[in-house]
């Protein structure tokens, strides 16, 4: 039983945490007080992940793919946090922040999501970038800018994995830099976008032909150095000499303060949930997202993508309210919505729901798509408004 007026605390503010805090708002308590929500994150901006390689083409402003927590719950009765999770006691029930913060909690949801381990390779973790934050996208203006600010030199990158991160990625890139860029894109598997359905696979293998970006399939990294990458193909290896960035987008590991939790884990390190998203065995803790490992439904496992934390949200948030009112919780149902890629600028395939498309059509229903999942209606008018009107400020300044 969860005391009436002990704290929800949500350790994470990606798809799954935002959300959930934001549902918990929204949502009628009748038959339960209303308890102190804490959101607590490390940045102090929320990332819609999906847009953030618009931010290397500069079709998206920082402030529609990175709005402040603070503006987003606004009017809200969620406090948020900015600080790092240093530990969370599970019997005294409080967490811990580095600054020596402590929140004790009567229900904790765990949604942290993961980090882009880089020391995968030799060197990686010094000389690779990731690509998975707002700060990892203007570490990489910043050294695209560099580069572009020396004339008459091409420019040598190469990314590692070809998952949608690394193939988003390649196409963007190629697109900004044109006739400038040497791109490799490097992947382990036999193919590309090998979890991708077909028609989406094929359209992202033209885009990169298009751009003459290079593949290397069944190639992996022996090593990274500062202006090289060294690449792995059995026993035989290859040196790419006078690399300017190499861009790491493989793997996901969950961060330190879940890996030192005693909770049941998989071998990836993910928490082992009930469909209720309920931790096994910890009835009053909760997980999502990229850290959840949800039991198999008819023999397929949820995908840890962001349209699966969306909804584990709206579920996990009726739950914590039906825990307080003493009532049954529900399982978690996933309905597959399909897929959607950006493959350039104004380039983009989509499929789900019976539809398949492809090309600048695509690439709009994307945008209209992500911009109806926007965590709030303010930010949700806000960037629509300043797209609609964005080719009227380009046409008035041509």
């Amino acid at each position: 039983m969860v005391s009436a007026n002990s704290a929800i605390c949500i350790l994470g503010g990606g798809f799954g945490g935002l959300y959930t805090a934001l549902a918990l708002a929204q949502q009628s308590w009748q038959g339960a007080s209303r308890p102190p929500i804490h959101l607590i994150d490390r940045g102090d901006r929320f990332v819609f992940l999906p847009l953030l390689y618009e931010l290397i083409t500069g079709e998206l402003q920082g402030w529609e793919v990175a709005p402040r927590y603070r503006d987003l719950l606004a009017n809200t009765p969620v406090q948020f946090h900015r600080g790092v999770v240093s530990e969370v006691d599970l019997q005294q029930q409080l967490v811990v922040l580095e600054s020596g913060q402590v929140f004790e909690f009567g229900q904790l949801v765990l949604a942290l999501g993961g980090e882009t381990p880089r020391d995968l390779a030799p060197g990686a973790e010094t000389h690779a970038l990731p690509f998975r934050s707002l700060d990892d996208a203007i570490a990489l203006n910043t050294r695209l800018s560099e580069l572009e600010h020396q004339p008459d030199r091409q420019i040598r990158i190469a990314i590692v994995g070809a998952g949608p991160s690394g193939v988003e990625l390649a196409c963007k890139l190629a697109d900004r830099l044109g006739d400038r860029a040497w791109i490799r894109l490097i992947e382990l598997g036999e193919d590309i976008l090998r979890n991708s359905p077909e028609f989406n696979r094929e359209a992202a293998e033209r885009a990169l032909q298009q751009r003459q970006i290079l593949l290397d399939l069944k190639t992996g990294v022996a090593a990274v150095e500062a202006d090289a990458i060294v690449l792995q193909r059995g026993e035989q290896t290859e040196r790419l000499s006078n690399i300017d960035l190499v861009l790491w987008t493989v793997g996901n590991r969950v961060p330190a303060a879940v890996a030192a939790l005693d909770l049941p884990k998989n071998a990836r390190g993910q928490l082992q949930t009930a469909l209720t998203l309920q931790i096994s065995g910890h009835n009053n803790l909760f997980a999502l997202g990229d850290l959840a490992e949800l039991p198999l439904v008819d023999g397929k496992a949820i995908p840890a993508t962001a349209q699966a934390a969306f909804q584990q949200a709206n579920c996990l948030a009726a739950n914590l309210i039906a825990q307080r009112r003493e009532q049954p919780l529900s399982d978690f149902q996933y309905q597959a919505l399909g897929e959607m890629l950006a493959l350039g600028s104004g380039n983009a395939t989509l499929t789900g729901l019976g539809l398949t498309l492809e090309g600048p059509l695509a690439a709009v229903a994307r945008r209209l798509a992500y911009l109806y999942r926007m965590p709030t209606p303010t930010q949700q008018c806000r960037v629509g408004l300043n797209w609609l009107l964005q080719p009227l400020d380009s046409l008035l300044h041509s």
